[in-house]
């Protein structure tokens, strides 16, 4: 036969995608009908053409082809020919299964085309109406409720009783068995032949296959009661491969596809489904779809998927045409032209031929086309009211039928126009156990797949995880794990895996609308509110007493005629809340919780349960704590670290093994197997979080928790996959990462140890799973709290080595170029973390040794442990081109050569204390690591941080050399011009990499070397000046020198506001150097001139005698404000800004040296003036000069003054000098 929507068009097979929509609009007296159908799936053949049978033709003897198989009817058989064979109560669920993408969202009702028109006609009919409802997401699944025969098996079974008796005590007291006429079934053998008569017009027998089956039904072939009752299944009956004993194993005996389990449902090929798990269960439930043809039916605006046998013949003048047999004698009433109107709607079928017989006896044919049935004599309906009624029986079961997983009745006696809702589900609860509800396991199915088949969608919206969710849960709830072990783990993993692990917080709340009711679809509040329209028409609380377990009543059937009578109140929601988790620990706690339910499951379905030792849930597992008294440090950690790379290896070659006896490749083993990665995924995220708030133990602990999933996996995995490889690789790191932030918070070990060991229950069950499977404590050596500062890093680092070996091994290097930069940075890092540690444990050594002048066993290893940490964190980082942190390696490398240098120094107190060619060597190698580093970075765009780190350090390591070979001189190995130069070099390469413009926090340390270098320099070429004999060229070139470091030196300690002192001396050196020119000049203008211009240094030294004078007022102030005046006394020689003693020497000299100065310039005024007689300038000068050396001779004279009263007497003093006038 050919398809309705399309002559010659092959059957699709179920699930394949859909046709292109080909419909009808049918203008129906002068109400427009909007009606469109697709077929989805056929099994007919091509439609052949019907055999018009002659006149006087008797029906009531049989063809020679009845009941058997022909080439034209195809595989479909005598369902066809439309022969007694009964609707299975789940025949909606066959059809959901088959076309899972429709349901629970595009699709408003799912049902046999006969409940459709049944319930249509329900204003039209007395007869009795009983269906099953069940609601999945917007769609309704809805199937014949046979009472009759439920309640024959109850009889017979004892199944049911609990809805006999409400039946019995609420609706029917009397009730009884119904026997169906003789007429009903001699009309349905006559109808049967006729059928067989059209198709082989000619009467001949076809030739039947020695393999077929002859499909006798009904009384035409000795149909029996209990035949009719064999499509009904028990109230709950497992699939036949899953055992009803927990206990027994059933491992392997139901397939799970392993592409539905494993990985990211993201990712999952989009052909997976889950028939493998079902096949069994739904054929034995009766759960198959077995109608001829699926139709999608859109009436108006009620999209519906419709499962209709009319057979549907060629011929005429349209493609298709369905085939009546009428009894001449009964004319047709509204009823049979509702049906034969809707069967053609359903099937898209253009025209009707009935045949009309008397007794048997053909008649006469006629054909009607669709649109003119609605206007045949005695037959009259409305289009329109059909419209209305449908679009009213669909709002009032959308607003009453609101639980998923609940079976609803919808009840109307025989002869009765009101129609009834009940809650089976609601009512078998409160009298027996839920499983007595036959409908429970189809209903948990569907609502599995529907959520199944929505994960597994690619383009699947994050908005409607939510649905998904509730679907699951909705599921859960009617599943028991005794019974469903293997739905259930399923279900509580595709729970796991809505919880994105990975995603910002932020987009929790943006991708999930934020609503507390989340834990149902459709919010179980609302039946405490009844239904009702604008009119109250249905409303419980003028119900009769009897009917108070009614959900919702119609109370007369003519409402259902009224345009828009019900609408849906109850505001479904489109898509379900999903949960708002307020936190990252939260959302793993979910996940974690769900992964538990599922390892529950799993376990619970494993044999050999007694085998094992028994484990108290309630116990928490000692996480083990090592302290430096029991940990074997690096030594034995090297050890562990081979033994894990060994296992590691094993796992890469296949061995595994599973201590409670799961069979690899069943579902148990399956399914485990991705719950512990889950888990491993979901501790890890947890683990991570702890790390942002700084809570170390936590994250260990953690970590811990991760690794130990991994470590089951490891054990019972045959091979591991590249991604779980570089999970593992990727919890390693953060493991080193805790280990080291552990060592640098040592501080805090009290608090840490306390998170380390605190563990939740769902923690230690977890942990009890895992235990049944393995035991193993590889990674035991990388999660040990240990309290040694030395074991920890060392601990870390070797995560680190770890995760590395296997990005090596396992060919991760490539593919993941981001992962392996992370590993070889932080690797780089705590080597240089180790270094550092061993480097100031060298210092330390080296700070106590105060006897002995060699240097220590003990030193020499720790130098050598350090260096050998940094020059292989300096690979790590040139392996990456990392410049700037292989130049701060190289840096603290220098650093570490510095430290040697110190070390090879004489002890203090020894006088003959010379610079060493040991202390020579490693400054040199010190400055040769400084300018690798600084030619590592290239210039100072690269990091001016760094850059300026290592010019301050490079420019230190000059300066102290040259400040030691100028303070202990070699001179039992050196001349002394040859130091001089060799200081000189140094001092001038330290001010090279010292950068005094720069504006940085460390440009004033940068002023105050370079002023200290101009300073030291200056000295030492007035002290070579001193000393010096003979090459005239030289001491002027000496002179010359000294004299412009001391005005460089100068410049600098007067731009820094906190070198006081430093000037003060300077300045003093300078009036010393004036002296020493005096001293060998002979002329006494010359004298005088040199004179004048010491005096006018020492008026220059005003700018320090304020800054004296400030601090000293300063300190007074706060001595005042802080101290009581008893005790002022005792703290006023101390000062934290300036070294008192310092000052006071200072103040000492300069005093005598102005005093000296003055005298001087008194005594060659004079005698200037006797002599030629002095100018107004000199006298006035001398006058000047003579006035302040009595102030100051008097005030050297008062031993009593303060220090700050000396030092503004002396300001006064330069001021007085300063304003009289020149020459002096």
């Amino acid at each position: 036969m050919e398809e309705p929507c399309g002559a010659g068009v092959a059957a699709p097979l179920r699930g394949d995608a859909e046709e292109p929509k080909q419909g009808s609009v049918l203008f129906l007296g002068g109400n427009e009908v909007k009606s469109c159908a697709v077929v989805k799936y056929s099994s007919a053949p091509p439609q052949a053409a019907f055999a018009r049978l002659q006149e006087k033709t008797d029906l009531k003897l049989p063809p020679a082809n009845w009941l058997r198989e022909s080439a034209k009817l195809g595989p479909a058989g005598t369902t066809i020919l439309g022969n007694s064979k009964k609707s299975k109560p789940f025949s909606s669920f066959g059809m959901a299964y088959d076309f899972i993408d429709s349901v629970g969202n595009d699709v408003d009702v799912v049902s046999d085309s006969e409940n459709i028109k049944k319930l249509l006609k329900i204003p039209y009919s007395k007869s009795h109406v009983s269906m099953a409802v069940h609601r999945i997401g917007r769609t309704l699944l809805l199937d014949e409720l046979d009472i009759q025969e439920l309640f024959m098996r109850s009889s017979q079974t004892g199944d049911w009783t609990w809805l006999k008796e409400f039946y019995q005590r609420l609706i029917d007291q009397k009730w009884q068995r119904k026997k169906k006429s003789k007429e009903h079934w001699y009309q349905k053998a006559i109808l049967s032949k006729f059928l067989y008569y059209s198709i082989n017009g000619d009467g001949a027998a076809q030739p039947v296959p020695s393999t077929s089956k002859q499909h006798q039904e009904g009384p035409v072939a000795g149909e029996s009661d209990e035949a009719g009752r064999a499509s009904w299944p028990a109230p709950f009956e497992m699939p036949s491969s899953l055992s009803e004993d927990p206990g027994a194993s059933n491992q392997g005996n139901v397939p799970l596809e392993p592409s539905y389990v494993v990985g990211h449902v993201a990712s999952a090929p989009r052909e997976q489904n889950l028939t493998p798990l079902f096949n069994d269960g739904e054929n034995s439930q009766g759960l198959k779809n077995d109608f001829v043809r699926n139709i999608l039916w859109t009436f108006e605006d009620i999209h519906m998927l419709v499962g209709s046998n009319m057979p549907i013949f060629g011929g005429g003048r349209y493609p298709a045409v369905s085939l009546r047999l009428r009894d001449n004698n009964k004319p047709i009433n509204v009823l049979t032209g509702i049906d034969y109107w809707l069967d053609n709607l359903i099937c898209n079928v253009p025209e009707l031929v009935m045949c009309f017989h008397v007794n048997g006896i053909v008649q006469k044919y006629e054909m009607i086309k669709t649109e003119d049935i609605p206007n045949l004599e005695n037959s009259n309906f409305s289009t329109k009211v059909i419209k209305d009624i449908a679009q009213n029986i669909l709002s009032f079961l959308k607003s009453n039928c609101t639980k998923e997983g609940h079976t609803y009745w919808l009840f109307k006696a025989s002869g009765s126009d009101i129609v009834k809702l009940y809650d089976l589900t609601t009512l078998c609860e409160e009298t027996e156990d839920k499983y007595q509800n036959p409908f429970t396991m189809p209903v948990a199915i569907l609502l599995y797949k529907v959520a199944c088949n929505m994960m597994l969608k690619k383009n699947q919206n994050k908005k409607h995880y939510g649905t998904i969710r509730t679907l699951l849960l909705n599921c859960l709830k009617l599943l028991d794990n005794g019974r469903h072990p293997q739905i259930i783990a399923s279900a509580n993993y595709m729970l796991s895996e809505l919880f994105q692990l990975d995603e910002p917080k932020k987009e929790d709340s943006a991708d999930f609308p934020i609503n507390g009711n989340s834990d149902e679809s459709y919010s179980e509040e609302e039946e405490e509110m009844p239904d009702s329209d604008e009119n109250g028409s249905y409303s419980n609380s003028s119900d009769p007493p009897d009917d108070n377990k009614a959900v919702a009543i119609i109370k007369s059937v003519g409402e259902l005629s009224v345009p828009e009578k019900y609408k849906s109140v109850h505001r479904i929601r489109p898509s379900c809340a999903f949960p708002v988790c307020h936190g990252t620990e939260e959302r793993c706690r979910l996940v974690l919780n769900h992964v538990l339910e599922g390892l529950k499951s799993v376990d619970s379905s494993v044999k050999k349960e007694g085998d094992l030792p028994a484990a108290d849930p309630s116990t928490p597992i000692p996480l083990k704590y090592e302290d430096e008294s029991t940990s074997g440090g690096p030594e034995s950690l090297e050890k562990q670290m081979a033994l894990f790379l060994d296992k590691m290896g094993s796992f890469q070659k296949g061995k595994h093994s599973s201590q409670s006896g799961m069979i690899p490749g069943s579902w148990q083993y399956k399914m485990k197997l991705q719950l512990i990665l889950k888990s491993s995924r979901a501790y890890y995220v947890l683990s991570d979080a702890a790390v942002i708030l700084q809570k170390y133990g936590r994250a260990l602990r953690y970590i811990k928790l991760a690794l130990q999933c991994h470590d089951t996996y490891c054990c019972l995995c045959g091979s591991m996959l590249p991604e779980v490889l570089l999970f593992l690789c990727q919890c390693l790191t953060l493991c080193g990462d805790i280990q080291l932030m552990l060592a640098q918070n040592a501080n805090n070990r009290a608090a840490y140890l306390e998170e380390y060991n605190y563990q939740t229950k769902e923690d230690q069950e977890i942990l009890h799973s895992l235990h049944r499977e393995s035991r193993c404590q590889v990674f035991a050596w990388a999660t040990d709290l240990s309290t040694d500062l030395e074991y920890q890093l060392s601990v870390s680092c070797k995560c680190y080595e770890a995760a590395y070996e296997i990005l090596l091994f396992s060919n991760l290097k490539s593919q993941n170029p981001e992962q392996h930069i992370q590993v070889l940075k932080r690797m780089g890092n705590i080597r240089n973390e180790i270094g550092v540690f061993y480097m100031n444990q060298a210092a330390a050594v080296q700070t106590e040794r105060v006897v002995s002048k060699n240097v220590s066993m003990t030193e020499q290893q720790l130098w050598k442990k350090s260096f050998s940490c940094f020059e292989e964190g300096i690979q790590n980082f040139e392996s990456i081109d990392d410049a700037t942190n292989a130049a701060l390696l190289l840096c603290n490398t220098g650093r570490l050569m510095r430290i040697c240098a110190q070390a090879h120094c004489a002890a203090e107190g020894d006088f003959k204390r010379e610079f060493s060619p040991e202390e020579a060597l490693y400054y040199n190698k010190a400055i040769d690591y400084y300018l690798k580093a600084l030619r590592s970075l290239g210039k100072r765009d690269v990091h001016p941080a760094v850059w300026d780190s290592v010019n301050w350090e490079l420019s230190t390591t000059y300066f102290t050399m040259a400040t030691l070979q100028q303070d202990y001189a070699p001179l039992s190995r050196k001349a002394q011009e040859q130091i001089e130069k060799e200081v000189s070099e140094a001092m001038m390469k330290s001010l090279k990499y010292c950068d005094v413009d720069t504006v940085s926090e460390r440009q004033p340390l940068c002023q105050y070397r370079a002023a200290t270098i101009h300073h030291r320099l200056a000295s030492m070429y007035h002290s070579c000046l001193r000393n010096q004999v003979g090459d005239e060229h030289l001491r002027k070139q000496h002179r010359v020198l000294a004299d412009l470091h001391y005005s460089k030196a100068v410049r600098l300690f007067q731009l820094l506001k906190d070198a006081p002192c430093e000037l003060l001396r300077v300045q003093l050196e300078r009036v010393a150097f004036a002296e020493f020119q005096m001293a060998s000049q002979n002329s006494s203008a010359g004298k005088l001139k040199t004179l004048s211009g010491a005096l006018d240094i020492m008026t220059k030294t005003k700018g320090a005698f304020q800054l004296i004078r400030k601090e000293l007022v300063a300190e007074a102030e706060q001595i005042s404000k802080d101290q009581s005046p008893a005790e002022s006394v005792s703290v006023n020689d101390s000062s934290a800004g300036l070294n008192k003693e310092e000052v006071l020497k200072l103040l000492g000299i300069f005093e005598s040296r102005m005093s000296f100065l003055l005298l001087q310039s008194i005594k060659l005024l004079t005698s200037s003036k006797k002599k030629i007689g002095g100018s107004s300038e000199e006298e006035a000068a001398l006058r000047t000069n003579k006035q302040v050396y009595s102030l100051l001779l008097r005030a050297t004279a008062n031993k009593g003054l303060s220090l700050l009263e000396r030092s503004e007497l002396l300001l006064s003093l330069l001021e007085q000098l300063e304003g009289g006038p020149g020459p002096r």
